[in-house]
């Protein structure tokens, strides 16, 4: 199956300044995606050729010697051989338009989700609803619950539409599910190395080892109070000493004493080790060294999660809240325990809305206020891990059945071909039915053609009937005049969509023979520069070269 990546080094990469959940994703998709895919030849959308250059590169140390082609900005057409156009965002809109002048048949888009609680996303995913997407285009939901906050959204936007211009017909693309990869291969740990791992830890075998793995932010990730509440309360009652390990990092120097300070309140009991989660080397010492992983997500940022498939492929039970993708991947009782969840029921937070969209709150209040109303059961996780804690067996049991659940499911191995099929069905639909669609006269109306759009801005408009004549009799001077305009910095700074010289001397020439019509003036042009030189009359028009004549 043949498709492109719409590729940007930044969003395939965990080594940027700002590690986030869609970088992550991103790197591990796309060597998931160099080392299972079964295409023949790889094809990249990029904004800059250096980019395909980089992939090319990425392709070659992942040992794929297949070509790789690349389609920039100038050139979209080429994507017509690709097929179809994956973008690591859910905002597939502004491509439909970009598509839209090549036709809405001409190739197909597929999105993902990774946030949709942000405004540039949501407003990006409402604008589907008017933006030129085909059933044969696709945004991929990592999750039923993230696929249900889409749908959610969308349907509003559709009830806006409806009421406010009774709109009935909407196209909108399709919203499968499947989640994100892992590569489970990498979370596996010898025991010497579990044992080296603890011993840089300082941790006896006695002392049972609690991870928590991402970004350390109490306002946009998970919310710290409800775990360390629940370990302190287990600890007590099963005098376990436990440690907690929280691998990540924290945005600011006031996040990480608020850390260090809600830790001292709700768990004193327990020592915390912090490790820096943008270091390969700490994540392996926490990965290796942990008894039982906890995340008890509570923030409408998360959509999927992979740390808890990552911890079940490390074979770790697990303690997740019921939240988010969590639902999808952990089963209850069986791989860890999914913690219930609370929140307000729909009409008691449209004041958290508007005050983000006013700019009263940034982004991170935004998440953060909301995530202050959303509560995980303390008394439900100090039972989890006071199970865990007293049963070595179930501990040993449930991470097995999560390491077997992580590979059969969960492993790039197995999500690469379901991308594949999936790109491979809308290709077939578009093949199917493409024909079908009539063309729009302005298939992109906000972006129209400037000399329809400021028709009426000019005396009189460059037709084929319109009749023009050389200012000077001698074609050959006026070349030279050309020629020396050109050299102008205020001239040349348009050469992408001036005539070569060759045409010029050809549209004179012509000229020389009396006053002509436009259309004449361009039949020694060939066929497909016609439409570009005839246009750039007006040019020689605005240089004094051309004249229009009664």
């Amino acid at each position: 199956m043949t498709a492109a990546l719409y590729y940007h080094p930044e969003a395939y990469t965990t080594n940027g300044p700002q590690l986030m959940g869609r970088n992550a994703a991103g790197a591990s998709f796309l060597r998931g995606f160099l080392t299972y895919s079964r295409a023949a030849e790889f094809w990249v959308q990029v904004s800059k050729l250096e980019y395909a250059r980089h992939f090319a590169q990425q392709a070659q140390a992942m040992g794929r010697p297949e070509p790789v082609k690349a389609v920039d900005q100038t050139r979209l057409r080429g994507l017509m051989q690709a097929g179809l156009v994956y973008h690591p965002t859910p905002g597939i809109g502004e491509h439909a338009f970009h598509r839209a002048a090549y036709g809405h048949g001409a190739w197909s888009l597929c999105g993902i989700t990774h946030t949709t609680s942000s405004t540039r996303v949501m407003d990006a995913l409402v604008a589907l609803t008017t933006a030129p997407v085909q059933p044969w285009d696709a945004v991929i939901c990592t999750s039923t619950a993230v696929k249900s906050n889409v749908e959610q959204l969308l349907q509003a936007q559709i009830h806006y539409l409806q009421d406010r211009l009774d709109i009935r017909r909407l196209v909108l693309p399709q919203l499968p599910v499947i989640p994100l990869g892992i590569h489970t291969q990498d979370f596996q740990f010898t025991d010497s190395q579990k044992i080296a791992a603890r011993q840089i830890l300082k941790v006896d075998e006695q002392t049972l080892v609690v991870l928590f793995m991402g970004r350390l932010s109490f306002h946009a990730k998970a919310h710290p109070l409800a775990m360390y509440q629940a370990l302190e309360a287990a600890a007590q009652a099963t005098g376990q000493s436990v440690v907690l390990v929280e691998c990540g990092w924290h945005g600011n120097e006031p996040i990480a004493q608020a850390y260090a300070d809600a830790a001292r309140l709700a768990c004193p009991n327990i020592r915390v080790i912090t490790l820096d989660g943008r270091e390969a080397a700490d994540r392996q010492t926490a990965w290796a060294s942990a008894d039982i992983f906890c995340s008890l997500s509570d923030n409408i940022q998360e959509t999927f999660g992979l740390t808890p498939i990552e911890a079940m492929a490390a074979g770790l039970p697990v303690v997740v809240s019921d939240w988010n993708g969590y639902k999808d991947t952990i089963r209850d009782r069986i791989d860890g325990f999914r913690i219930p969840t609370l929140m307000p029921s729909a009409g008691l937070g449209g004041d958290l809305a508007l005050r983000h969209a006013l700019e009263v709150d940034t982004y991170d209040m935004y998440c953060g206020n909301t995530c202050s109303l959303i509560a995980v059961d303390v008394q439900a996780a100090t039972q989890a891990f006071i199970e865990l804690f007293q049963s070595p067996d179930l501990r040993r049991q449930m991470g097995e059945a999560g390491q077997q659940r992580a590979k059969a499911h969960y492993d790039w191995a197995v999500i690469i071909p379901q991308y594949e099929e999936l790109w491979k069905q809308l290709t077939e639909m578009r093949q199917a039915h493409a024909k079908d669609l009539k063309p729009l006269q302005i298939p992109w109306p906000a972006r129209m053609d400037p000399f329809q759009a400021f028709a009426a801005y000019s005396t009189q408009r460059l037709t084929p009937q319109t009749m023009l004549s050389l200012v000077e009799a001698e074609p050959a001077t006026a070349l030279q005049r050309v020629l020396a305009y050109r050299q102008l910095a205020m001239v040349n700074f348009a050469k992408a969509v001036l005539p070569t010289e060759a045409e010029i001397q050809a549209v004179l020439t012509t000229a020389a023979q009396g006053s002509h019509p436009a259309a004449e003036l361009i039949q020694a042009i060939p066929l497909e520069r016609q439409p570009l030189v005839f246009r750039s009359l007006a040019w020689l028009v605005k240089l004094g070269i051309l004249q229009v004549s009664a």
